[in-house]
């Protein structure tokens, strides 16, 4: 049976409610729950787009049950890994347990906003592979100096962690950056159905036993037509498809290519509409392709009517 989980993605909610979206999903019966890292939304329509660590803290005191992770965090560029280490320890302290770690490579989206230069994929996994070393590092305890090829740390100490360090999972699109999280990651996240991502994540972990976490985008509403036309105005990034998301700087940009986007792109990539029949047989192709978890982000403001539907329509079948 896979666990059942909820995205509640930042980049088109309030703080506040997001807490309130999370606490909800776990009174009806989620196995888990996610939130975003972003400095940015995608595009302005979506409108939001809050820090995540003040956010998760208050999911903490809101919850009381569920495991919450953040889908994903890049400690790359924009913050450096010896804070996200800080960071994610305190989360993992006020979660007490319940933390989900999820780290990746990022977006330019995000991580331009310092004004370093935005690197190629190969050297960003490079990097995320140092991050997570540093971050391992600091979560010994002690004072610690590390001095790498991307990064510096001297003298750093993580004075607040968790009795419980959170598993550290990794995000992949492709194959080459699935068999590289094997080899760092304690788990796999991704937003495609492929079994040959989690052949090769497990390739590059030696076959140790460890989760593997699908995403994938929905919009539910009464009417296909009514949700179709949300999902094509407030998250048109969810049919831009290869490495085009990972290379556009601005909300403006994304705008600008969402104008090549139409009603059908948006059908074929994201589930929309009130047959739950859908939203199951997505579930089951991330199921039978190897992933024992998966969450599902609601496009639009309708989070509480999703949620209904999805405790009353879809979670049953599991």
């Amino acid at each position: 049976m896979p666990e059942l989980g909820y995205a509640c993605l930042s980049e088109q909610h309030e703080p506040d409610e997001m807490v309130e979206y999370v606490a909800d999903a776990e009174r009806r019966g989620v196995d888990y729950a996610m939130v975003s890292d972003h400095y940015h939304p995608w595009t302005t329509a979506q409108g939001e787009s809050p820090f995540v660590w003040g956010v998760l803290g208050a999911i903490a005191h809101g919850t009381e049950r569920i495991p919450v992770g953040t889908a994903v965090t890049a400690p790359i560029i924009r913050i450096h890994p010896a804070v996200v280490a800080q960071a994610a320890a305190t989360a993992a302290t006020q979660l007490d347990g319940r933390f989900i770690f999820g780290v990746g490579t990022g977006e330019r989206l995000n991580e331009h906003v310092t004004g370093e230069r935005w690197p190629p994929h190969d050297v960003r996994l490079e990097k995320l592979e140092e991050a997570i070393e540093i971050i391992r590092l600091l979560w010994e305890g002690g004072e610690k100096t590390y001095r790498g090829d991307h990064f510096t740390v001297e003298n750093a100490r993580v004075f607040t962690l968790p009795d419980e360090l959170p598993p550290v999972v990794v995000a992949a699109g492709g194959e080459t950056s699935a068999a590289a999280a094997g080899h760092y990651g304690d788990g796999l996240m991704s937003t495609s159905p492929d079994e040959g991502l989690v052949d090769r994540y497990e390739e590059g972990n030696e076959g140790e036993t460890e989760p593997h976490f699908g995403q994938f985008h929905a919009c539910y509403a009464e009417d296909e037509d009514d949700a179709i036309e949300t999902a094509l105005e407030t998250w048109p990034n969810a049919a831009m498809a290869g490495e085009l998301g990972r290379e556009l700087a601005t909300p403006a940009h994304y705008e600008q290519t969402a104008t090549m986007v139409d009603r059908e792109d948006i059908a074929e990539q994201v589930v929309c509409g009130p047959d739950a029949d859908d939203f199951i047989e997505k579930i089951e192709a991330f199921v039978d392709s190897g992933f024992e978890s998966v969450h599902v982000h609601q496009i639009g403001q309708q989070q509480e009517e999703f949620l209904e539907f999805y405790e009353e329509e879809v979670m049953p079948s599991f």
